[in-house]
């Protein structure tokens, strides 16, 4: 009863495993998950007197490709900034840090097995961009009236568009329509991939205005090109306010108008989320604003805040502020600037777990200078936790190796009797102070970690093109080589020798068969991930070896005696 209670545990750890996992890849690409629950669309209460206008009166139309005329290319220590000068909007942020990398399946062993090789340059990572195939632009302008918007041309004010070697860059850009003048000014800082943008409103016009500033994001509905085809992550927009914190929305539920949002609100963020990257607008903190989400046209969507800026008198100005970010998931930097921002970074269903564990493996990164040797250090701190939990479940599998002849023979004594052999079997068990679970232990209180580490390692961009030694240039991705998984299969077959050999021959068949099949499961896994399976492994088994020869000796002293 033991070792079938046992097996059968283990075999539920698995399955569970699987499908958790195979459930949060269906969310991720999309999909409803197994535990989905329809939300309720939320019903938003406007005050039908209000003259103010919403987002429904935003033209979210975007130029094509070919239409971005004389652009303005700004350049930056971190970004080239490509600006339309019609509506003074922002259609281009190319990363020029940060390289674009090729498919797992283009490189190592993978790519000679399936003959394909990555292109030969293949340039930086570009986030906002208007291509043939892609759109993905930030906007901002003025409704209410008769005034400055994303569809009126600006003119460039400032002359300087290099930041060299100063600390800031100021781009500023100027339009009048109807007595009213939009001044937009794009600050720049060295270091940061935040943009403060001050939008001065002067009223010319003879008579009092209550226009209400935008910014917005409108993108396609599609996946980032070059995405890895070993995984499926959320691409969509975002929005967060201290009423309801973080909600994804998801573009079809935008085209069909049950997108569930805080709409009304004076705090908060918006943002479109894809892998390891997110452009966000950042409104300040108190202004009455309005969200709106919408789909522009087929497959395209534009996802806003709509801020009063009440009413402004004849000769009068006013100026609003807003920090418009572009750049990689730095959680450090998010958090910095504004609250739930680092948000972005999505750990899934073990958020609770993953955050702390990226903590300590950034400490550790810190110390060490490395994310391959963090990870080892991480995997001996956890290790060392579970000490004596993992401990006592050793002690009862190598008292269990012992006894394995022992209980042989009981299934020999027994054999056409199940009742007695079961109660056999667990007076053994007694007598020689055997936990028969104690051996899953080890293998139970891994698995969260593993999990949380999985998409730590899927969703910190801080490990993207992280390298560790040698053949391993990047850690977020599969062993380019599969030296990690074969010299994982290894240690698995040495486990399986310091473990109790189970009685039944096609048990103990399928025991040496595992290896190979984990080895072959773990080909696809990221090689971070592997590499924490691996030193986990190889601590385990100088534990068990120890334990093994500890208990060895306890009972030839016992025997002497």
């Amino acid at each position: 009863m033991g070792k079938d209670m046992q097996r059968a545990l283990l075999w539920a750890i698995l399955f569970t495993s699987c499908f958790l996992l195979w459930d949060n890849y269906q969310v991720y690409k999309g999909e409803k998950s197994f535990f989905h629950t329809e939300a309720v669309e939320q019903q938003a209460v406007a005050d039908a007197a209000s003259s103010v206008p919403t987002g429904k009166d935003i033209d979210a139309t975007v130029p094509s490709a070919v239409a971005v005329k004389d652009p303005v290319v700004v350049e930056t220590d971190r970004m080239k900034v490509t600006f339309d000068r019609e509506g003074a909007v922002i259609v281009g942020t190319e990363m020029t840090l940060i390289p674009r990398q090729a498919d797992w399946t283009e490189v190592g062993l993978a790519g000679l097995i399936l003959d394909r090789k990555p292109a030969e340059n293949l340039g930086n990572v570009d986030l906002l961009e208007i291509t043939k195939n892609r759109t993905y632009v930030a906007q901002s302008g003025l409704v209410g009236g008769n005034f400055p918007n994303h569809k009126d041309q600006y003119k460039l004010v400032s002359q300087k568009l290099s930041m060299g070697d100063a600390d800031k860059l100021d781009v500023i850009f100027e339009a009048t329509k109807g007595g009213v003048t939009v001044k937009k000014t794009y600050t720049f800082n060295r270091g940061h991939y935040g943009i403060d943008v001050s939008t001065e409103v002067v009223n010319n016009s003879g008579a009092a205005i209550q226009p209400s500033a935008y910014y917005q994001l409108t993108r396609d509905g599609g996946k980032p090109e070059g995405e890895s085809s070993m995984y499926s992550t959320y691409t969509g927009p975002a929005f967060y306010s201290d009423e309801e914190k973080f909600q994804k929305l998801e573009f079809g539920d935008i085209a069909d108008n049950s997108a569930s949002f805080e709409k009304f609100t004076n705090n908060g963020w918006l943002a479109m989320v894809q892998h390891h990257f997110v452009s966000a607008w950042v409104p300040a903190n108190g202004e009455e604003r309005e969200n709106y989400a919408r789909e522009v046209s087929k497959n395209l969507y534009s996802v806003g805040t709509l801020v009063k800026l009440g009413t402004i008198e004849s000769g009068k100005s006013v100026t609003d502020k807003a920090v418009l970010y572009s750049g990689p998931q730095d959680q450090d930097r998010l958090e910095q600037i504004a609250p739930g921002l680092e948000l972005v970074v999505d750990y899934g269903w073990l958020t609770f777990l993953a955050k702390p564990i990226y903590w300590l493996l950034s400490f550790l990164y810190g110390i060490v200078g490395n994310w391959g040797w963090a990870i080892v250090l991480l995997t001996c701190i956890v290790k060392a936790i579970l000490y004596p939990v993992s401990a006592a479940g050793y002690r009862s599998m190598a008292r269990m190796k012992e006894v394995t002849p022992r209980m042989k023979q009981l299934q020999d004594r027994y054999k056409d009797d199940k009742q007695r052999l079961n109660q056999a079997m667990m007076e053994l068990y007694r007598t020689e102070k055997i936990n028969p679970v104690g051996g899953c232990l080890p293998i139970m209180l891994q698995i969260p970690v593993f999990l949380a580490l999985y998409w730590v390692l899927q969703g910190s961009v801080e490990l993207r093109g992280a390298p560790w030694v040698l053949w391993v240039h990047d850690l977020a991705m599969p062993d380019p080589w599969f030296v990690l998984p074969a010299i994982m299969a290894v240690t698995m077959f040495l486990q399986i020798l310091l473990n109790p050999k189970p009685t039944d021959p096609t048990q103990a068949r399928m025991m040496y068969i595992m290896p190979i099949v984990f080895s072959v499961m773990f080909f696809v896994f990221a090689s971070g991930l592997v590499l924490y399976w691996l030193t986990n492994n190889v601590l385990s088994i100088l534990q068990q070896w120890w334990i093994n020869k500890t208990i060895a000796a306890e009972r030839a002293k016992r025997l002497q005696s």
